[in-house]
């Protein structure tokens, strides 16, 4: 799949309301393990293709500046609608960014957003970005990724199950690909690994894993 048939196909779900993906509340995932990133008060986060996400509202009630990027224009305004919330919204480049209090969200292509509109991140929150991607584009998302913000501490969720079983999204991700993508900026430290209740979509076994991504100190 290209990134064109890609965006398309993200698109015609949030048309048509086929959302299983949303959770209603913050990951657990990310409440336990988000301090392993050793964050300051009022750090900036990154969270890509983040849909409506209830994880962006948690962090932002932690004291963190959140930061979204979605290409769904519809999960965005359903995201702020539904915290009661009209935001302010301007144009930005090819996107358009939507910002209220410490939370502000760029509708559009992530392709398209640049660290000059991003502007400085302090870490990235990842649950349901990489895992959305087929194979090629996942490795030019984990390009772009490292472009917009540089090297800087990920907490990442991904799946990881017999692909053969599935043809996802959401797609298996393992550590392998993980150190293909990112190795060459990272070091990997595996938080928690779980299974998956009941299998994947209630086909196949799959665990669900976070990863602590530590950039490597600049060499000196």
């Amino acid at each position: 799949m290209d990134a064109k048939s890609n965006a398309v196909f993200w698109q015609e779900k949030w048309e048509r309301g086929e959302t299983g993906f949303h959770e209603p509340q913050a990951n657990p995932l990310l409440t336990c393990h988000i301090s392993a990133l050793d964050l300051p008060a009022g750090a900036r986060i990154f969270v890509p293709l983040c849909g409506m996400s209830q994880d962006m509202v948690w962090l932002a009630g932690q004291g963190y500046h959140v930061t979204g990027c979605e290409l769904s224009d519809i999960a965005v305004r359903r995201f702020f609608s539904d915290l009661g919330i009209t935001p302010d919204i301007v144009d930005a480049g090819p996107l358009r960014c939507f910002s209220a209090g410490t939370i502000r969200i760029f509708a559009g292509n992530i392709f398209d957003l640049t660290p000059d509109l991003l502007g400085p991140m302090d870490a990235i929150y990842d649950r349901a970005a990489l895992i959305a991607l087929p194979e090629d584009l996942r490795r030019a998302y984990a390009a772009h990724l490292l472009s917009l913000t540089g090297p800087v501490p990920e907490l990442l969720v991904t799946l990881d199950y017999d692909q053969s079983c599935l043809k996802g999204p959401p797609f298996s991700v393992d550590e392998a690909f993980l150190r293909e993508c990112y190795g060459q900026a990272y070091a990997f430290t595996l938080l928690e690994s779980r299974a998956v209740e009941g299998g994947l979509k209630g086909r196949c076994p799959a665990s669900e894993n976070v990863w602590r991504l530590s950039p490597f100190p600049p060499s000196s």
